[in-house]
C-alpha cells in the first residue's frame, strides 16, 4: 500500500535484497559429498562375493571338480576377481596348476581348463640332494648330464624347462640309495620321451628352482 509523503508524492516501499555467500554453497556441496561417500563405503563393506575354497589338498595335475570345493561368502572387494567363483567352473571341470592347501581360497591363476591339458607326471631319481626350498608346487628346470664310456659325466643341459613338482617321495625301506631323492614332476607330453630316455641311460638328473611357493 502506498501513502503520500509531505510533498504529495506517493511513498515507495523498501525492498530487502537477498544476500548469497558462495562459501555457504560450497559447504553444502562438501557435506552432501561426504554423506554420499560414507554411504558408498558402508554399502561396499556389507557386500560379499561367493568364491571357492579347497575342501581337500589340491596337487598340481589334479582334476578339479565341484566335489573338491567349498563355496564361501567373503568380503574381498575388487580382489574377488582374483579367485575361483562358481561362474568359472566349466562342465568338464578344471586342472590344478598350483598346489592349494585345505581351506585355502582357490586363486583363479591356480587352475586351468582341461582343454589345455598337455602334461603328465613322471618320477625321476635325483643324483644329488634336493634343495630345501623345493616343495610340491615349486616350478623347476630339469637338468640332466650323460656319462661317457669311462663314466665321466659331460656338461649338463636343460632337459625340461619350467616343470612343476607334484610331490617329493620319501625314501622307504632299510636300504636307501645315497643322498638322492625321488621326485614326481609334471612335464609336457612332448618331453616325456626325452625324460624316459635320460632315466633309462642312468643320466644324472637334477632340479633347479625357477620359483618356490612362499611359506611352502
Amino acid at each position: 500500500m502506498r501513502t503520500a509523503d509531505g510533498a504529495g508524492r506517493p511513498a515507495t516501499a523498501t525492498r530487502t535484497r537477498f544476500w548469497f555467500d558462495p562459501r555457504f554453497a560450497l559447504g553444502l556441496v562438501l557435506v552432501a559429498a561426504s554423506v554420499v561417500g560414507v554411504s558408498t563405503v558402508v554399502a561396499g563393506s556389507d557386500s560379499t562375493v561367493a568364491v571357492y575354497a579347497a575342501r581337500v589338498p589340491l596337487a598340481v595335475g589334479d582334476h578339479l571338480d565341484i566335489a573338491d570345493l567349498v563355496e564361501t561368502d567373503v568380503r574381498l572387494g575388487a580382489a574377488g576377481e582374483l579367485y575361483l567363483t562358481p561362474d568359472l567352473i566349466p562342465a568338464d571341470g578344471l586342472i590344478v596348476t598350483r598346489t592349494v592347501t585345505t581351506g585355502e581360497l582357490v586363486p583363479a591363476a591356480a587352475v586351468g581348463t582341461r582343454a589345455g591339458e598337455s602334461v603328465t607326471s613322471l618320477v625321476v631319481d635325483l643324483r644329488g640332494s634336493l634343495s630345501a626350498g623345493l616343495v610340491p608346487g615349486s616350478v623347476v628346470d630339469v637338468w640332466s648330464a650323460g656319462a661317457d664310456d669311462g663314466g665321466v659325466f659331460g656338461p649338463p643341459a636343460v632337459l625340461v624347462g619350467r616343470a612343476a613338482i607334484v610331490r617329493i617321495l620319501e625314501p622307504t625301506g632299510l636300504i636307501q640309495s645315497g643322498s638322492g631323492r625321488a621326485v614326481e614332476v609334471l612335464v609336457p607330453k612332448g618331453k616325456v620321451a626325452a625324460v624316459l630316455q635320460a632315466i633309462a641311460n642312468d643320466e644324472a638328473i637334477s632340479l633347479v628352482a625357477v620359483n618356490a611357493p612362499i611359506g611352502g
